[in-house]
């Protein structure tokens, strides 16, 4: 039965009736206003523009998800149940110049049988925004993969980033950069890691050998939702730890370095695993070791407080410094339970620590249901974690979040270069039995922690409540100091299909917002059976999103290199990342930026610390790399687009005899490998030994 929207009569009694117990199945601040701060976004990809044309292409189980819906002419909500999620797939996006020519490209994945694209900026080739697909050329295509997440970062200290992309139910796949194509080194490397579901991975170097190690973000079998609807830990796969052998080749070393220890309702077995939507490898205590986080899914299981049980946390892995971790997560006041999927870290409230915002099921869902907002019970809001000075975390549903719709990607970012992080993020719920949507949400940072909807940014660009986004990523791709956004869907709703809201309360933020799309609608007045609505949605599509720039905010961009293999004391992997940049405008309060080898969800970001000044004209940087050094750069002036390497010298240590000699010696080497010149060294070594 392929029905013609044109032929289908809606009743919005049944509709919405049928939108219910699809939440059912599932499970169960901000002010109102808009900032109007002069920052709009525009889709240069619509309509096919810029040279994108990308069409995310079905999963290996759609056909089964097909062959489901036309099995019967109709269905029990036990039948229901048993549909297969994410049937279109889980694509995942990342932002990164992989051919050297100081412009970021884009990698989206595809389903099997579409080739991924890898997708050349041509901006300092022809000095505008238009792109050219070269992944096959390039040998990163991937077509006969049913392809889901992907990161990069430059595993060898070659100086270009290699690229792996993850599998729905197959091996993941890593190529290795050769400067302007890769090559595929799967199976030579050893960490293709089994016929998995993975979803996201991170890179960071774990145990100081200033090599990228890369943890693995696993979930579940696709076509069995019973991991999400009645089986806490059975049918849940294990992540994984591949720690970096040299040569690229790696072991999975997850259970011996306690990666496995997660924390687990009670009564569940030790060592059980969880469903990792989202993985971080980072810095989260700033004592210069890389931590491990991931996100989990409470799914529709229940939590205690409604008489089920606990399984969805925000896991904290803390590194000992010798890349042995211990969870954390209880200790520090993260075990509340949520459907966590994507992660972004920056220090919302400028108090000197990173905090973690977590996008989550939505608690417009449990709103629906119950028609009470009383979070006391349980909250599946998107939301902030911030961090004490102890290290605990204040959960910051206190704030007025409420009813935030559904979420999978997310940046913390600066957008409107004010010179605080902000927070954007996007979803949309693939879940068989149903769709809801997220119009994309952009929250703006009043100075202290607290947030406000910019709802106008987005106003003029995409209708992304029609597309539902998985994978987003940022960074600069026009070059002009302000950061864009990418994202991609994995099916998008055609105009004709009615959107439905989710919430019936609907005089709240984002009530109007959130929407359902109901797979199954009522076939008789008893809500006994059901039967396929008959909708079939388009393809996924890729969004780029410009930021218009337009506020006179000051700006600067701070690009981190490592220098072991380059300097006779470095320590860092090439790219940086692991290192935690932080940025003092003057007058200003200091903001502080990861350097992430992938987060958000199955995506991730530009390796470049971008950094708002607002309307200050000097300021002064100073990076935590990995292993503990600090080095800092003072009176970084507006519009400097600076390449800060490592120097294997701490001014923690700027009052020892060898100080000097140590900073001027490696110092000396950077510019023997053409990293500075002449005048750069003069100024690195000003800032340092005024420190």
């Amino acid at each position: 039965m392929n029905l013609s929207i044109s032929n289908i009569q809606f009743n919005k009694q049944r509709i919405w009736k049928s939108a219910l117990i699809f939440l059912v199945l599932l499970g169960l601040g901000f002010s109102a206003s808009a900032q109007r701060n002069g920052i709009a976004f525009t889709d240069i990809a619509a309509s096919d523009g810029a040279g994108i044309i990308y069409r995310r292409g079905a999963s290996a189980i759609n056909a089964t998800y097909d062959a489901f819906k036309r099995s019967q002419s109709t269905f029990t909500q036990a039948e229901i149940r048993t549909a297969p999620v994410k049937s279109r797939g889980a694509p995942g996006v990342a932002i990164f110049d992989f051919d050297l020519d100081n412009d970021l490209d884009i990698y989206v994945t595809n389903g099997p049988n579409r080739a991924n694209s890898l997708y050349s900026n041509q901006l300092q080739e022809r000095g505008e925004m238009r792109f050219i697909d070269v992944a096959t050329t390039s040998v990163v295509g991937a077509f006969d993969q049913d392809s889901t997440g992907v990161c990069f970062g430059d595993i060898d200290n070659d100086g270009d980033a290699d690229l792996l992309v993850l599998g729905n139910a197959e091996p993941n796949r890593l190529f290795e950069n050769q400067g302007s194509s890769f090559i595929n080194i799967t199976n030579s490397s050893g960490i293709g890691g089994g016929n998995l579901t993975s979803v996201s991975c991170s890179m960071g170097d774990i145990n100081g050998d200033g090599l990228l190690d890369v943890a693995v973000g696993n979930i579940f079998d696709l076509t069995d939702p019973r991991a999400l609807t009645s089986a806490p830990v059975q049918l849940n796969q294990h992540n994984q730890l591949f720690i970096n052998q040299g040569n690229n080749r790696f072991n999975e070393e997850a259970a011996s370095r306690g990666f496995l220890d997660v924390h687990l309702p009670p009564g569940a077995p030790a060592g059980a695993p969880t469903i990792s939507w989202a993985i971080a490898m980072v810095d989260i205590d700033l004592d210069g070791d890389i931590d491990i986080i991931h996100g989990d899914d409470q799914g529709s299981i229940p939590p205690a407080v409604l008489g089920g049980l606990d399984r969805g946390f925000v896991q904290v892995f803390e590194n000992d410094g010798a890349g042995q971790f211990q969870n954390t997560t209880e200790a520090r006041d993260l075990n509340q339970a949520g459907s966590w999927m994507g992660l972004s870290f920056a220090d919302f409230d400028h108090s000197g620590t990173l905090d973690v915002f977590a996008t989550n099921f939505g608690n417009q869902l449990f709103a629906g249901l119950t028609g009470t907002t009383d979070r006391s019970r349980y909250s599946e809001d998107s939301r902030w974690f911030l961090q004490r000075n102890n290290g605990t975390f204040s959960d910051r549903e206190d704030t007025g979040l409420i009813h935030s719709p559904f979420g999978w990607g997310t940046s913390a970012a600066d957008y409107d270069n004010d010179g605080d992080s902000d927070i954007i993020y996007h979803g949309g719920l693939d879940a068989g039995i149903g769709v809801v949507t997220s119009p994309g949400i952009i929250l703006t940072n009043d100075g202290q922690g607290r947030f406000n909807r910019d709802s106008n940014a987005l106003a003029n660009s995409t209708d992304h409540q029609r597309r539902s986004v998985h994978g987003m990523a940022v960074g600069d791709l026009n070059d002009d100091g302000f950061i864009d956004i990418v994202s991609v869907s994995n099916f998008d709703i055609q105009s004709g299909i009615p959107l439905f809201p989710i919430s019936p309360l609907g005089n709240r933020e984002f009530d109007r917002d959130g929407a359902v799309v109901a797979a199954f609608n009522p076939a008789n007045a008893q809500g006994t059976a059901f039967r396929w609505s008959g909708f079939v949605f388009d393809d996924g599509t890729l969004s780029v999103e410009l930021n218009n720039g337009d506020n006179g905010n000051n700006w600067v961009v701070i690009d981190p290199l490592g220098t072991a293999g380059i300097t006779s004391g470095g320590q860092v992997n090439r790219d940086g990342i692991g290192a935690v940049v932080r940025f003092t405008p003057n007058g200003m309060a200091p903001e502080l930026r990861p350097i992430l080898g992938g987060s958000s969800y199955a995506s991730q970001d530009a390796l470049i610390a971008y950094f708002g000044m607002g309307p200050a004209t000097l300021g002064d940087v100073e990076i935590l790399w990995p292993g503990g050094a600090r080095n800092r750069l003072v009176n970084v002036r507006p519009g400097e687009r600076i390449t800060f390497p490592e120097i294997p010298c701490s001014i923690d240590d700027a009052n020892d005899s060898d100080y000097e000699t140590c900073v001027s010696e490696a110092l000396d080497e950077l510019v023997d490998a053409e990293i500075l010149d002449e005048g750069e060294r003069i100024r690195f070594l000003e800032s340092a030994l005024n420190s």
